[in-house]
This record gives C-alpha cells, sequence and structure tokens, in this order.
C-alpha cells in the first residue's frame, strides 16, 4: 500500500512520512499531486517538455520569490516538479532517463 502525506506531497510504503514524520497519512489516491524533483529551471522546463510529450501532466513550483531570482539570477531559479499519482511511476521513469544519477 501507498501512502501519501498532504504537507509534503510525497508518496512512501511506511506508516509515516520519512520527511517531516507526521503520522497521520493516508493512501494515495490516483489524482494526488506528488512531488517528483527538484531541478534548475532549465533542467526544470526540459523535464517538463519531456512529461508534456508522455502525455503526462506536470506543475512546477518556484521554490524562490521573484525578489531572490533578481538577486541570485533566472538560471539559478530552483523548480520543484509535481505530478499526479497516477503518472508518479512513468515519470519517475523519464527522470532516471533525462538525469540518471537522480535517486528515486
Amino acid at each position: 500500500m501507498a501512502f501519501y502525506c498532504d504537507r509534503c506531497m510525497i508518496v512512501f510504503d511506511i506508516d509515516h512520512c520519512p520527511f517531516c514524520g507526521k503520522t497521520k497519512v493516508r493512501e494515495a489516491r490516483w489524482n494526488d499531486s506528488c512531488f517528483l524533483c527538484e531541478k534548475n529551471i532549465i533542467w526544470a522546463q526540459a523535464l517538463e517538455e519531456a512529461l508534456k510529450e508522455k502525455k503526462i501532466p506536470v506543475v512546477l513550483k518556484k521554490r524562490y520569490g521573484i525578489g531572490m531570482t533578481l538577486k541570485a539570477g533566472p538560471l539559478m531559479e530552483e523548480v520543484k516538479i509535481y505530478v499526479p499519482y497516477s503518472c508518479l511511476r512513468d515519470a519517475r521513469r523519464i527522470l532516471k532517463n533525462m538525469f540518471p544519477e537522480t535517486e528515486n
């Protein structure tokens, strides 16, 4: 059984979230938005295109606000990438093909 943490938006197979320790977790649902990875904006956009090409819905959430991005530079922007639970396995496969060093 796959469990889901609403706070961290991750899927796992133990009875508590391995990241935040939350014990009030639930069974993952097909449409839960699940964290896939975090990448630099350029690589995030490349991954987004690869996922969309395979008809996998994807959401990119920027980590920093506009102020930090302007100060550090737009190419330093970090982006968190989310996909539905129903597509997570396929998305992880694409991620691994594009970035073999990624742990998942």
